[in-house]
């Protein structure tokens, strides 16, 4: 048995000395743990250890607060109140009001982000130079992390000594998620206050506009491919199409239509085997109910922003209690 005292003896010792370096500044970050995931597209995650994201919590929380009040309020990904579901929600609402939409998804977002191009950015708010210092010591622990993965691009203007410029953010840091919402947000300020589109939405790198005519989100594209470019980024130009509302948008999982939503097909899949999983090491003595009804509870939960009453029936049917 754990003794709990001595483990929170032990863990207030640790961020003592955590702190202690932190302000002489001669912390530095350690190396990261990589693995690869498969949902849905193969994604290589860099886990940091416990102590680095004990500060990339701590960096967050501090700065975080200056660029909220800035971002807008359709951006979805890592804020609090917003998710997933209300993204979904705002995406629906958008379709109703209007015929066509235009979705685009940046290339390797993160792997293709620019450390430059990110700094500018959060030097607009931070002046501190402590924490600007901290700042580039989590940006250059994650510098050529993703080489292997992403080939980068030359932009108009560059030269061959601009591929070697600092890029990339590891997949599984708090600090990339929200530094993503900052290095993305002149682009929605673009196209909510320069291209005056009214019904935009944003959840990470996935981006939609709204308009009843196809020749204003044709003549919107082809300005946001501009305006990325200056932030040193690519939409995948295959999928980047001006769709009717009425024929069915993938978004975020989903299928949706004016009046109602489907789960993705492969997201139907892939659910019911990971509750099958969950079930049988359950059945086996692996884990607990507990941990399988948290697994069930949370994938219906998930599931029933779309109309799969008929899913869920026959998912729970395959599960003999």
């Amino acid at each position: 048995m754990v003794n709990v005292a001595r483990f929170d003896a032990c863990l207030s010792d640790q961020l003592l000395a955590l702190q202690a370096e932190l302000n002489s500044g001669i912390y530095r970050p350690g190396k990261y743990v990589h693995f690869f995931i498969h949902e849905p597209k193969r994604r290589r995650i860099s886990a940091a250890p416990f102590r680095d994201r004990v500060v990339h919590h701590a960096l967050c929380n501090v700065i975080e607060p200056l660029f909220e009040s800035d971002f807008i309020a359709d951006s979805y990904a890592n804020r609090v109140g917003k998710g997933t579901h209300r993204a979904v929600d705002r995406f629906q609402s958008f379709s109703r009001r209007y015929r066509y939409v235009l979705r685009l998804d940046i290339v390797k977002h993160f792997p293709a982000m620019d450390h430059q191009v990110l700094l500018g950015e959060i030097q607009r708010r931070i002046t501190d130079r402590k924490t600007l210092g901290l700042v580039q010591l989590i940006l250059n622990s994650g510098a050529g992390i993703h080489d292997q993965e992403y080939r980068p691009t030359l932009f108009p203007g560059d030269d061959l000594l601009d591929l070697l410029r600092p890029k990339g953010l590891p997949i599984g840091n708090l600090t990339s998620q929200f530094w993503s919402n900052v290095y993305l947000h002149p682009l929605d300020c673009f196209v909510k206050r320069e291209l005056s589109c009214k019904a935009y939405l944003r959840y990470v790198d996935d981006f939609a506009l709204f308009a009843n005519e196809k020749e204003q989100l044709w003549a919107w594209k082809q300005e946001i491919r501009t305006k990325l470019e200056q932030l040193r980024l690519k939409f995948h130009e295959n999928s980047a199409q001006v769709m009717p509302v009425d024929c069915g948008i993938p978004w975020l999982g989903f299928v949706i239509y004016p009046d109602h939503r489907k789960l993705k097909a492969r997201k139907a899949v892939h659910g019911t085997r990971t509750l099958t999983r969950r079930f049988n090491a359950w059945q086996q003595g692996e884990i607990s109910f507990g941990e399988f009804d948290a697994s069930l509870q949370g994938w219906i939960n998930h599931v029933r922003y779309a109309d799969t009453w008929g899913l869920r029936k026959h998912v729970l049917r395959r599960f003999r209690w």
